[in-house]
């Protein structure tokens, strides 16, 4: 059983930057991919990053590329995703999922534990 907590997020105004960091307990956080997801008021989940079991791949949603970096540090079983030129579009509770063993799909359906998430407001 893997538990992951969401920290981070919060008030930022256009722009602006935010890390958000994902911190798993229970198990090594392997091999397991690690996902980002958001869900703005009244829209569906949708997939913003992804990160191998590896680390060695990455994989960004259209909207969020070249802003959003995701990155893991294994020693501390922590993936962060790092958030700049945030944009108000960008409003959303953020969520890090874990594949197990898998390859960071971008379908919601594939991560087996989901945080309970974070909140991202971008405003002025």
């Amino acid at each position: 059983q893997v538990t992951l907590v969401e920290s981070g997020g919060g008030l930022v105004q256009p722009g602006g930057s935010l890390r958000l960091s994902c911190t798993a307990s229970g198990r090594a956080f392997g091999p397991y991919a690690v996902g980002w997801f958001r869900q703005a008021p009244g829209k569906e989940r949708e997939f913003v990053a992804a990160l191998t079991w590896s680390g060695a791949n990455t994989r960004y949603a259209d909207s969020v590329k070249g802003r959003f970096a995701i990155f893991r540090d294994t020693a501390k079983n922590t993936t962060s995703l790092q958030m700049n030129s945030l944009k108000p579009e960008d409003t959303a509770v953020y969520y890090c999922a874990a594949e197990n063993g898998g390859w960071g799909s971008p379908s919601q359906f594939a991560y087996d534990y989901w945080g309970k998430g974070t909140l991202v407001t971008v405003s002025s």
